[in-house]
């Protein structure tokens, strides 16, 4: 176990983020795919299951907020940071347990929320932390390949939410496969609390008499105040180059989640499948496909550049949605239904592959927490917007038309993409270092 320092082994940062996102993926799994395909299946509408997604997911999008504090206070014997992530995975099993109180997920689909929503609260402040020690700790030649373990991490954790749990929900009950989920969260807690950051952390803060780690003087340039750290988030956000940027990448994230929500409705409530068989067939062809896509994406990002494998997978996605919304009249033939689920469901890793790497470049030094923190909210925001606002458009209109308007916008997207010049987009990117580098 003293041999377990993620500065020292590359091999142990790719386990380590690749299962922490595992557990931050299986409850979402369970909550966004194994529950929310469940509550379809039962007879609810699109606005009611559309609203319980949108509470489960929209802790995710306070993270600007959970980015400066973990920031401010990261120091910690423990490892800088890392007492956010224990902390928050241990009050995230008691969240997990509470889903216990829970009998009747339809007929108490308040609390169901409530549940996941207190959960969600700590999952993405656990995030938030994570994401913080990989910007410190990943050299920026792994960068590539270790951001397509984080994901590839979240996907199999959604694949074991959404298709184990979604099982067990069927054939033991709600309660067995909150039981399930809470005995993992709490396994994966315990194999936190023996990594180390750097070989001189301590796994126990010390109490009592004896000696003590001497805790360093930190200078106001070292550590500085929540008010420097906003300002500085704020006019990072707001440059115009990476927020240009960041709006492709955000809206490419909205069209690929609305497109996949609606066609998930689709299929349950008018062709009438299976919840049970979409959550499935969403937790094994999906997340045995996306590992190639992440794995061989990674090693793309690492070896060419993030900003080609962006392009290539926003023409692919463009072409995609394009042409199954208007293959709708066969969506109810089995194989091109499964097919076309398949497919929708590689718009996230296809997109994250590029993006965050990216959005990583984009980050200045002593606030690359906060701001990459802050731009995962946005993105959450986006999917949170997606399901809600599935919900409601699917009262107006069908999903081959929702995706035929998401096809249409990600070509507009892919549109403006090329007209960032790449040397535009490094230019951009140096800018954004200077200033915290004089400072």
């Amino acid at each position: 176990m003293s041999n377990l320092v993620l500065r020292d082994s590359a091999r142990l940062r790719y386990f380590t983020f690749f299962y922490l996102y595992v557990m931050q993926g299986i409850p979402s799994g369970f909550a966004l795919t194994a529950v929310y395909n469940f509550l379809i299946g039962q007879g609810l509408s699109a606005r009611s299951v559309g609203s319980f997604a949108a509470i489960v997911g929209l802790p995710w999008t306070f993270q600007f907020v959970w980015g400066p504090l973990i920031d401010k206070y990261q120091y910690s014997v423990l490892g800088h940071r890392k007492q956010w992530v224990v902390l928050t995975q241990l009050v995230a099993v008691v969240a997990s347990l509470s889903l216990l109180l829970v009998h009747d997920p339809v007929r108490q689909l308040a609390l169901l929320g409530g549940v996941f929503f207190v959960h969600s609260v700590f999952a993405s402040i656990q995030d938030a932390s994570v994401d913080a020690i990989a910007i410190s700790v990943v050299p920026v030649a792994e960068r590539g390949r270790v951001n397509a373990f984080m994901r590839a991490g979240s996907l199999a954790g959604w694949a074991v939410g959404g298709a184990v749990l979604s099982y067990l929900l069927h054939h033991g009950g709600f309660g067995r496969a909150a039981w399930v989920q809470s005995l993992v969260l709490l396994a994966f807690t315990a194999l936190t609390f023996f990594i180390k950051l750097e070989r001189t952390d301590k796994l126990l803060p010390q109490f009592g008499a004896g000696p003590r780690p001497a805790r360093p003087v930190l200078t106001d340039e070292e550590n500085p105040s929540l008010g420097w750290l906003f300002r500085e988030l704020w006019r990072s956000m707001v440059e115009k180059h990476s927020l240009r940027a960041f709006a492709i990448i955000m809206l490419t994230y909205m069209a690929g989640s609305l497109f996949n929500n609606a066609y998930s409705f689709y299929l349950i409530h008018t062709l009438g499948w299976s919840d049970a068989f979409v959550s499935t067939l969403q937790g094994t062809w999906v997340t045995m496909l996306s590992f190639g896509v992440l794995m061989g994406g990674g090693i793309l990002v690492d070896r060419l550049s993030a900003s080609h494998v962006q392009r290539w997978g926003l023409a692919g996605l463009a072409f995609f949605a394009l042409t199954f919304s208007f293959l709708s009249p066969f969506w109810a033939v089995p194989a091109v239904g499964v097919v076309g689920l398949i497919i929708i469901n590689l718009a996230d890793p296809l997109v994250s592959i590029a993006a965050m790497p990216l959005l990583m470049a984009y980050c200045r030094p002593k606030i690359e927490g906060s701001q990459f923190t802050t731009y995962m909210a946005l993105v959450n925001l986006c999917t949170v917007t997606a399901s809600y606002l599935n919900g409601w458009l699917l009262e107006f209109t069908t999903a081959p038309f929702i995706g035929l308007g998401c096809g249409l916008l990600l070509m507009g997207l892919l549109l403006a993409l090329y007209r960032l010049n790449p040397n535009v987009q490094a230019a951009a990117q140096a800018q954004l270092a200077a200033p915290a580098a004089a400072a």
